[in-house]
């Protein structure tokens, strides 16, 4: 296997690296969206500037705004994005999950409505999948949909929705029939967050940070126009979103910082009359960290090389995402246990090692597991369609 970019590809990358040299925020709040709207505006401006590129979308075909580029191409482009730690949250679901699944479904009006928002920065998308009792059996969701005239009324919850307290527009699915079978009842709609009766109350997680919400819709009604799809067929489609969501290039690249970041603070840090490097616990928790960073890049790089050959990855995917998941949990566990005591520190105490990042990332990491496909979920897809062991 040839692991070397082309020429291309590796122009393509220095390109980047220079555009962030004068573009990158100088206060970069990392790829989380907080109830910050100071955070909010870092985000939003920066999709803006990559508008101007035509990189708020690259990897979509230049009639909707892309720039048609190579997955590879948009493998390094993500993979540059990740390494500056760029604040690309604001565009994220819009570039990733919702314009892909209106090109593959969408009718040539949704495209024509929405598409150019998207690649221009100018709206913030949220997913209303989840549901109190609807998690990991999504297909239970009980949120309805009820057809009246030109509309559909809404009516329900929607659980740990990530950024809707900014969002301008969600995807959601609801049930549009009752009787149906529970996967073959379901619509995906695509709503205005300010339409009436619809209202989002926070979830404030254990870092302190609003970053998911409740949504609760109460008699909103939502236009036939805004129905992607076929009617009850909603639940092929939101499969197709998931598929979307679930890439983790973007976690690797991030690992790989850590580790450089963790091994300059014990070259740095004194112990005990030398350095913290130089213990050799350290240094084997260190070789561990880089060793399955590296390989989760390469699960990663896997699942990028069977899309450029234009099969669809599924399995691969899913182990691409349950390693990286409990890979980037691990490296943050070491990262707390080699500071001691000050690893524990919050990020805003003076005293808190590489500025409290290591603290932040194990808390946020434990949510992770849930977010995109719980870690049960993945190994069951790994379990019956990598392995084809039965279902029970």
């Amino acid at each position: 296997m040839d692991f070397r970019f082309t020429p291309q590809e590796q122009a393509f990358r220095e390109e980047i690296r220079d555009w962030l040299k004068t573009n990158l925020p100088d206060h970069t709040p990392g790829d989380r969206m907080s109830g910050d709207s100071e955070n909010l505006n870092v985000y939003k401006m920066f999709a803006q500037r990559l508008a101007t590129k035509g990189w708020v979308a690259p990897h979509w075909p230049k009639e909707y705004g892309g720039l048609g580029l190579s997955v590879v191409e948009q493998l390094v482009f993500n993979e540059e994005m990740a390494e500056a730690s760029a604040p690309m949250g604001y565009s994220t679901i819009g570039t990733g999950w919702v314009g892909p699944t209106l090109i593959v479904y969408g009718t040539d009006e949704q495209k024509q409505r929405w598409l150019p928002q998207i690649t221009a920065g100018d709206v913030m998308w949220c997913q209303g999948f989840s549901e109190p009792n609807a998690g990991s059996d999504l297909a239970s969701l009980k949120t309805s949909a009820v057809r009246d005239g030109d509309d559909y009324v809404i009516n329900g919850q929607k659980i740990w929705t990530s950024g809707a307290h900014y969002a301008d527009w969600m995807i959601l699915i609801a049930r549009t029939d009752p009787e149906a079978p529970k996967h073959k009842g379901i619509s995906y709609f695509l709503v205005d967050m300010k339409t009436p009766g619809l209202s989002t109350t926070p979830l404030i997680d254990m870092m302190d940070n609003h970053a998911f919400n409740e949504v609760f819709f109460d008699n909103v009604r939502v236009p036939r126009a805004n129905l992607l799809g076929e009617e009850n067929r909603g639940w092929y489609m939101a499969a197709t979103t998931l598929d979307f969501e679930r890439s983790s290039i973007g976690g690797a690249v991030g690992a790989g910082r850590m580790v450089r970041e963790l091994t300059q603070y014990c070259v740095d840090t004194p112990w005990n009359g030398h350095r913290l490097i130089d213990e050799s616990r350290v240094r084997s928790r260190l070789s561990d960290a880089a060793i399955e960073a590296e390989l989760g890049r390469l699960l990663s790089y896997r699942v990028i090389t069977l899309q450029s050959r234009g099969a669809v990855p599924n399995y691969e995917a899913s182990i691409a995402k349950l390693f990286n998941t409990d890979m980037q949990l691990r490296m943050a566990r070491s990262g707390l246990e080699i500071m001691g005591l000050y690893g524990q520190l919050d990020h805003q105490d003076k005293y808190a090692p590489l500025k409290g990042r290591f603290e932040r990332q194990y808390l946020w990491q434990t949510g992770l597991a849930v977010g995109g496909g719980t870690t049960e979920i993945q190994k069951n897809i790994i379990a019956t369609r990598g392995l084809g062991l039965p279902r029970q």
